[in-house]
């Protein structure tokens, strides 16, 4: 059935946009923002560097997760790589694009321990997250909601803080689950692994989300200068090491290909109707939760269609 005009609205789509490209036009760049990680540095690498067409600049920003979680949360910035957590509080405002993402199985956070942890009891531990508004965050209040004492640090910072006794687990992203094992930390849970077997679907972990108010035009040659860049990356991907290792956290580079090979893959290019679908599903368990609250005649299969037709 077709959304009234009113639910269009309260998207903040800009399906007239001339306003909206000329505001573009006057500033002449469009702000974004990704991630250090090598996942979003080998994504965007031909779109930085004027590998693919793209009619506006970008201002780019570099920077951890929880970061853009923050200012996209502000409606700070244009585009953005944001956790799936984020996209259901400002969902009204922004478009989730098809490409871009990571998603996938066998890649989802670890709850790490020094010990076994009793899951009888999981309201007696403080445990560390990387960020309150991360998808890890998210996820172990869906695995584990009697966990009351959570403790959000940089998500670099939380395997050693476990080792060191600071906290008594911690949530884990990104290349640290190639390298938890040298501190002699357990696995208490893969909270992927739990997603899957409980639904069925990849899990997915963050987006590219770009303002509606930008106009259908501009997301649509945004999400299609993103998806031929990833491309670029795809074909050649020796172009893109340089720009990789220059935002790396220390990582080796054995430890920088895995990291790529477990996050850039088909769900990257584009979500697919299977990933769409995981990303609904993952938004409708956070809203039962309480994580968020959706404005009144939301239509969450609608609001998910991405630019293109």
């Amino acid at each position: 059935m077709q959304q009234p005009k009113s639910w269009k609205r309260s998207l903040g789509f800009c399906w007239i946009n001339a306003s909206c490209m000329k505001n573009i036009e006057n500033n002449n760049k469009i702000t974004l923002g990704l991630s250090s990680c090598p996942n979003d540095t080998f994504v965007f690498y031909a779109l930085l560097h004027n590998k693919v067409p793209l009619q506006y600049k970008l201002s780019p920003l570099i920077a951890d997760v929880e970061e853009l979680n923050q200012r996209v949360l502000a409606r700070s910035i244009d585009v953005s790589k944001v956790s799936f957590h984020v996209l259901g509080h400002v969902l009204d405002d922004y478009m989730l694009l098809r490409s871009g993402s990571a998603m996938g199985r066998g890649c989802g956070p670890l709850l790490l321990a020094r010990a076994p942890l009793d899951p009888q009891n999981f309201e007696q531990y403080r445990i560390a997250i990387p960020g309150e508004y991360t998808t890890a965050a998210l996820l172990l209040k869906l695995f584990a909601p009697k966990i009351k004492e959570l403790v959000p640090m940089n998500f670099a910072l939380i395997a050693q803080a476990v080792a060191g006794g600071e906290v008594d687990g911690g949530i884990i992203i990104h290349e640290t689950r190639f390298t938890y094992h040298d501190l002699g930390l357990i696995c208490i849970q893969d909270l992927g692994a739990w997603w899957e077997e409980k639904t069925g679907f990849p899990i997915p972990l963050g987006g590219i989300i770009a303002k509606r108010s930008l106009g259908i035009e501009l997301l649509q040659a945004i999400d299609t200068a993103l998806r031929m860049s990833i491309k670029s990356a795809f074909e050649n991907p020796e172009a893109v090491w340089d720009f990789v290792m220059e935002h790396a956290q220390e990582m080796s580079r054995e430890v920088m290909r895995k990291h790529i090979d477990l996050y850039v893959n088909q769900y990257t290019l584009d979500l697919g109707e299977e990933g769409i679908k995981a990303v609904e599903f993952l938004l409708e368990q956070g809203q039962k939760k309480g994580a968020f609250s959706f404005g009144p005649g939301m239509d969450l299969q609608k609001a998910l269609e991405g630019p293109h037709p």
